[in-house]
């Protein structure tokens, strides 16, 4: 298997490639609140752009750290609607019964810190699809990084999918008070494949100079670099000089 490979195996046999809801890469999700936002900060009062010594501030859609961790890996949709109300206090939920093992519904976890502002009794997915990791690599599932606008919320975990990929169930809270329809295609977990390597740790009692050895005039030049032609910043250094392209296809 190649070493930047990542397979998902269908759990059932009426799945393959041409099915509607696969698997994607992350990128190929991201939502219209992204997509549409400003590059500069606005005051959502009087929509003019926020001023910092004159110069705009360059907003969350400028951030290229930002759009990394939300085109990240690849990501796992609900192969149907999934309806969910309130009783007697209660969250509960409809779904198709074809998809009933899909969503389950799981009592609570009393030593499991629970997440504020969502139900206690909680549910779980059980992914259609299992995923296969070179030998060597492992498998971040957490919920859609960023995607706080959905109203529910993934449990994190890691996989060594190398040696096992059977597909298993991710617990997930819904937010207190949600009731209406998650639609069919909606990302419910981020999937980040990572080589498993031991790491040490060091401190450091001093910061990285990044300037350092450079001359004035250049580190001045450098600077300029950094605003178009009306003053306004193009996003940072970090960006320009040092942030290295992912690709998931």
């Amino acid at each position: 298997m190649d070493s930047n490979l990542i397979r998902f195996h269908s759990a059932d046999h009426r799945l393959n490639e041409e099915s509607e809801y696969i698997p994607l890469p992350t990128a190929k999700t991201i939502p219209d609140w992204y997509r549409n936002a400003d590059k500069y900060g606005k005051n959502p009062t009087t929509n003019e752009p926020y001023l910092q010594n004159g110069e705009k501030i360059i907003s969350f859609k400028g951030c290229p750290s930002v759009l990394d961790v939300m085109t990240t890996g690849y990501v796992l949709r609900t192969p149907c609607d999934i309806e969910f109300y309130e009783e007697n206090g209660q969250v509960k939920r409809k779904i198709d019964p074809e998809y009933e093992k899909f969503c389950v519904p799981r009592p609570e976890m009393p030593q499991f810190h629970h997440p504020e502002g969502y139900y206690k009794d909680h549910f779980a997915w059980f992914p259609e699809w299992a995923i296969e990791t070179p030998e060597g690599y492992s498998a971040l599932y957490t919920h859609p990084l960023n995607r706080f606008e959905l109203p529910f919320l993934t449990v994190s975990g890691i996989i060594d999918n190398d040696d096992v990929n059977l597909p298993g169930s991710m617990p997930f809270f819904v937010k207190e008070g949600f009731v209406g329809i998650i639609e069919a295609g909606t990302p419910f977990a981020q999937i980040i494949p990572f080589k498993r390597d031991d790491w040490k740790s060091d401190i450091i009692n001093k910061p990285h100079d990044l300037f350092r050895g450079m001359k004035e005039a250049a580190r001045q030049e450098y600077e300029s670099g950094r605003y178009d032609k009306e003053g306004n910043p193009l996003g940072g250094m970090y960006k320009r000089d040092y942030r290295k392209k992912k690709k998931y296809l």
